[in-house]
């Protein structure tokens, strides 16, 4: 008898008595599995650029959507800026007032409701937000050249991901 396990034996990719009753055909076709993985590479990545700039990823996610939103006429509460980056708001209250203490951000008391705090970046702030985002742009567009210039447009990418992240399940 050999060894070798057809599609027909118990267990063999494909066969729903392989997972109690889940067809898995192993790590290598779940999309799940390459997501971690590719996500894994990609925060290395990023950490990387971003090491000389002496931010960590969320600090730079922060303080770019800080100067984004700044930059757009918008002067964010605390609230909003966790809202805008996705962060859990009790961390973002904790980031800020690394950032502040960085001299990137002041915080400043919000006039029509004094317990707020609304965001705005300092000169110092603005100027390494917008040279720490040319670098992440710059990483994300090699990081994700596989995909483009397969022909997948960036804005395709963008949206593909977009959909994975605002999915309700």
């Amino acid at each position: 008898m050999t060894s070798e396990r057809t599609s027909s034996d118990p267990g063999a990719p494909g066969d729903p008595a392989a997972g109690n009753g889940l067809p898995i055909e192993g790590p290598a076709y779940s999309p799940g599995f390459w997501l971690w993985h590719a996500t894994l590479r990609w925060q290395r990545e990023i950490a990387a650029v971003l090491a000389p700039f002496e931010l960590t990823h969320v600090q730079f996610v922060l303080l770019s959507c800080a100067w984004w939103m700044n930059d757009h006429g918008l002067v964010p509460n605390q609230l909003e800026l966790a809202r805008q980056a996705g962060t859990d708001v009790k961390m973002t209250s904790e980031v800020v007032r690394r950032l502040e203490a960085k001299g990137l951000l002041e915080r400043e008391t919000d006039p029509r409701d004094t317990r707020a705090k609304r965001l705005r970046i300092t000169p110092k702030g603005a100027e390494l937000a917008v040279r720490a985002i040319e670098q992440v742009e710059q990483a994300d567009a090699a990081f994700f050249r596989p995909v483009t210039s397969s022909g997948t447009s960036t804005e395709a990418v963008a949206t593909l991901l977009r959909m994975l992240a605002q999915s309700p399940y």
